[in-house]
């Protein structure tokens, strides 16, 4: 399903991944051998069990994606520096081994050490000179299968400009077919518009066409069942390239299930490998800040229970996680606590803010308790902002998309907030400008992403005009 359209002499593709997974073991196994002979030292059974450790654990921990599993090759450096770091991670495992079987003490130090230190450079030679023939294998135009486009959209477009862009790619694209006319298109007849789609089949069996990519929109599915009947009598490989750029994706993806292709158009960003990552970035910095704040933290409680009647924290139902309701924490700022059908957003000047609350807002103290939330599951430092209910019910109404945000954990801080969408949000505008960052956030996570709103936030706090 994610693999990419095959190149011809695939059978020779085929044969050097095979050579690609077999480099690391036969150069670890023959650069042991010959450090032994080198030092005098005897290739004996142990030194023989450890190439057999190798010969099973090199081509899985030194394995590199197959090219026949790439869209674009990585670059040389890159190449090299994912060897040593998987040079490195083989060793760990090896010594591993030898300290829980306590073979270690049986192998010379100097020969371990100095295997250890210089595998890696004829390693890394050989791997980039099979490495840089597959490259020059792939970019060959004699090499590459010919393709054609049925149908002339953003999609398509974006598709060759793609394909033109990468020689890796192994195709090279004549041009399209379309029903309506070169300057309706845009496009040099008889260049980039071979003829409409009556004319495709027999363009393609006249011109030995490799592939023909099918990018017609959705709405026109008889449009392309039908001409699926003509490309009957053709030999060419046919895909289809669906135009789902006219929806809002978020997270979009390929899989499949047992075997039926599915495409992910709106999805968390947080699945597998990311959502641990997430997670562990949210429990590592919470907990370093829940032990580094806490004595401030009970300081402010007690301030503000003492300095205006009411509860130290205020919870407030909000959306969290898929829509389901949580119990946001954050020190009181009002005299007033409320958490009903009908909320008004502080302004500037409120009198509803107390004096010492007037100080936790400006610098946005009062929601450190939402540290306790991260903590437990029920927020993440970095996320959407979470709103009242009531503002939920309100805005899901007005605003396309509203919910989508809820398909992550709310955070403390966001996109949007670091980006200037703080405060009140008396007009609808504002909020759908903050809801646009939010599904920003969604469709371009990264770890990266979250670290730069978290500095951006803290410097943000001294200088933030928003926050009353």
């Amino acid at each position: 399903m994610n693999e990419p359209i095959v190149f011809k002499h695939s059978v020779l593709i085929g044969q050097l991944v095979v050579i690609q997974l077999l480099i690391p073991p036969i150069v670890a196994i023959g650069m042991l051998y010959g450090i032994t002979l080198l030092y005098d030292a005897r290739f004996d059974s142990d030194f023989r069990m450890l190439a057999v450790f190798i010969a099973i654990l090199a081509p899985m921990v030194m394995r590199r994606p197959a090219v026949g599993t790439l869209t674009i090759l990585p670059r040389s450096w890159s190449v090299a520096a994912s060897l040593v770091l998987r040079w490195m991670l083989l060793l760990a495992i090896l010594f591993a081994i030898g300290y829980v079987t306590k073979t270690s003490t049986e192998y010379s130090r100097r020969v371990i050490l100095t295997w250890a230190l210089v595998t890696p450079l004829p390693l890394i030679a050989i791997s980039l000179a099979v490495h840089e023939y597959i490259r020059g294998f792939m970019q060959s135009p004699k090499n590459a299968r010919t393709a054609v486009i049925a149908g002339h959209s953003d999609v398509s477009r974006t598709l060759v400009e793609r394909i033109r862009g990468n020689r890796e790619f192994g195709i090279i694209v004549k041009g399209f077919f379309d029903d309506r006319g070169a300057e309706r298109l845009g496009l040099p007849k008889g260049k980039q518009l071979l003829g409409g789609l009556s004319d495709l089949a027999a363009y393609v069996n006249a011109n030995s066409i490799d592939v023909i990519f099918i990018a017609l929109p959705m709405r026109q599915v008889q449009r392309v069942v039908d001409l699926l009947e003509e490309l009957r009598d053709t030999t060419a490989s046919i895909y289809y390239v669906p135009d789902i750029f006219v929806i809002d994706l978020i997270q979009s993806r390929t899989a499949e299930v047992q075997g039926v292709p599915i495409i992910a158009m709106c999805e968390t960003p947080f699945q597998g490998s990311r959502g641990l990552a997430k997670r562990t970035m949210d429990l590592g910095i919470s907990a370093i800040a829940l032990i580094v704040l806490l004595p401030f933290l009970l300081l402010i409680a007690f301030l503000v229970r003492v300095s205006s009647p009411g509860p130290a924290i205020f919870r407030q139902r909000r959306y969290g996680l898929d829509g389901r309701i949580i119990d946001v924490l954050k020190f009181r700022t009002m005299y007033v606590v409320e958490d009903g059908a009908q909320i008004q957003q502080a302004t500037r000047e409120d009198s509803r803010v107390t004096p010492i609350g007037r100080f936790l807002r400006r610098y946005s103290i009062d929601e450190l308790p939402q540290l306790f939330n991260v903590l437990r599951g029920t927020m993440s430092m970095v996320g959407p902002r979470p709103h009242a209910v009531a503002h939920n019910e309100e805005y899901r109404r007005l605003i396309k998309g509203y919910m989508v945000r809820h398909k992550v954990r709310p955070g403390i801080t966001g996109l949007a907030q670091v980006n200037g969408c703080r405060g009140e949000t008396s007009r609808l505008e504002d909020m759908q400008r903050r809801i646009e960052f939010d599904l920003d956030y969604l469709r371009h996570w990264s770890p990266a992403l979250d670290l730069k709103i978290l500095v951006q936030t803290a410097m943000l706090l001294l200088n933030d005009r928003k926050a009353y």
